[in-house]
């Protein structure tokens, strides 16, 4: 009898652990979105967005050779005039292109990517109950790749605009577009990161996905799970043209500035600051006296910007901007940009290893504008295992060096060529000190620790940049 109850009190335990492991299985798939009702309340404010661009034939065609015929034959001239004087041989061809959009206003107004509709002879959109309207294009920004369009109609439905600041790591997103031309796809996945800069794309912090994006999508709603729109779908990246599980959005925020100035001026003004910035990795934070690798390095400021006139330096590690802490360089480009022109900002940098902070009044961007991201004596460097020489004058002026710099000739094994030193690099300082000449970096490179990373700055193809070089303990 004893046995008997103990195999009865080890299978009631079996299957109350079966029922709790499945109660966690049914509590974890209640938790799971349904995206049903979502879809039903904004698949009729999302479009389809179809363009026609007129594109020339191109040139007429070219006479060719003919076997035999003379050069003094009066056939020559005939043939000339037919191949080359006959450009209606070459007609005109008609390219088409596909995206998606949505309406945020009732009277019309619509927000999709400047990609979709750029250079765009005729533009359609199609709403959820098939009717198809001309749009007119209100304006459009190529570099947050934004553009507002405009249908007549009145009391058309709207999606709900959100605010794209509050997305977290791991929420639940959906997009509703037509890829491949196939409206009204409904796609879903998690934000995947937030604030992510694309090196073509430097004013605008991207939301990371891994929602199913492909052609066809740009330029559609990406919703939260209260049915806000958070960000408008723009990039994908991939290998072969299709979906390879990482897209990108531009946060609703950040269109929504865009829209409102072209609404009210038909352009996009955008904040200068005026620096040449690059990231810090682990040595050049060590070299900078930095506790961990954060912040923007200021390689190079131009003259007579915001950032000059409020006494910027090279060497500068800008922390904060405008009170938001700056952890990668790459936020920086994005905050300067959203920042009204005539403002007054505090920058919080560290300069030789302590920090202040600046008032810098923000001045607009110009198209030439842009915070970017990053013979004499000869001599040799044995310590660094590199050859240097002083420039030349011709040299200086074509560098804009109105003096000092010394020019990499030769790099070989050793601490330069593992700090990044390139031959007809410009070295203009060593150790946050200004390099007048090789002589003189000689002494400089001689009076070098060992085992501690400190900062070179160099001229490479027209831009500054701060490399971590380290004299080995020994040797």
């Amino acid at each position: 009898m004893i046995p008997n109850r103990r195999w009865f009190i080890a299978g009631l335990l079996v299957l109350l652990g079966l029922s709790w492991q499945s109660g966690l299985v049914l509590a974890a798939a209640t938790e799971l979105p349904n995206f049903k009702q979502l879809v039903q309340e904004n698949e009729a404010a999302v479009v389809n967005i179809s363009t026609t661009q007129k594109r020339s034939g191109g040139q007429p065609f070219a006479m060719p050779e003919i076997p035999g015929l003379p050069e003094d034959s009066p056939f020559n001239e005939f043939f000339r005039r037919f191949f080359e004087e006959r450009p209606d041989m070459v007609p005109d061809r008609q390219i088409q292109s596909l995206g998606s959009g949505f309406i945020i206003s009732k009277d019309g107004y619509i927000l999709t990517n400047a990609h979709v509709v750029k250079d765009a002879d005729r533009i359609i959109v199609r709403l959820s109950d098939h009717r198809e309207k001309p749009a007119k294009l209100i304006g459009l920004d190529e570099r947050s790749d934004v553009a507002l369009l405009k249908i007549e109609g009145n009391s058309l439905a709207t999606v709900k605009i959100g605010d794209s600041d509050n997305m977290e790591v791991g929420e639940w997103v959906l997009a509703i577009g037509s890829p491949f031309g196939l409206e009204y796809t409904a796609t879903q996945g998690i934000v995947s990161a937030v604030g992510r800069s694309l090196p073509s794309d430097a004013y605008v912090p991207f939301i990371q996905t891994d929602v199913a994006v492909n052609p066809g999508n740009s330029g559609g709603p990406l919703f939260n799970v209260d049915g806000e729109v958070i960000g408008v779908n723009a990039q994908i990246y991939s290998r072969t043209g299709g979906y390879m599980g990482l897209s990108f959005a531009i946060p609703i925020n950040v269109a929504m500035r865009v829209v409102d100035q072209l609404k009210t001026q038909g352009y996009v003004t955008r904040g200068w600051l005026g620096v040449m910035i690059q990231g810090i990795n682990q040595e050049l934070a060590q070299s900078f006296g930095l506790e961990r690798p954060r912040g923007a390095l200021v390689s190079q400021v131009m003259a007579d910007s915001p950032a000059a006139k409020a006494g910027l330096k090279v060497g500068d590690i800008i922390l904060s901007f405008n009170d938001k802490s700056i952890e990668q360089w790459s936020q920086l480009p994005s905050m300067v940009g959203a920042t009204p022109v005539g403002e007054k900002v505090p920058v919080t940098i560290m300069r030789d290893g302590e920090t202040e902070t600046l008032q810098v009044t923000i001045e607009q961007l110009n198209e030439e504008e842009q915070i970017a991201t990053a013979a004499g004596s000869k001599r040799q460097q044995s310590r660094l295992n590199i050859a240097v020489a002083d420039l030349s004058p011709e040299q200086r002026e074509e560098l804009g060096l109105d003096e000092g710099g010394v020019l990499v000739e030769e790099v070989n094994d050793g601490p330069a060529a593992e700090a990044g030193v390139r031959p007809g690099d410009v070295i203009v300082a060593l150790n946050q000190k200004d390099v007048k000449s090789a002589s003189q970096f000689a002494k400089q490179v001689k009076d070098l620790p060992a085992g501690k990373p400190v900062p070179l700055l160099v001229q490479r193809d027209g831009n500054s940049l701060f490399l971590a070089l380290k004299i080995p303990e020994k040797g």
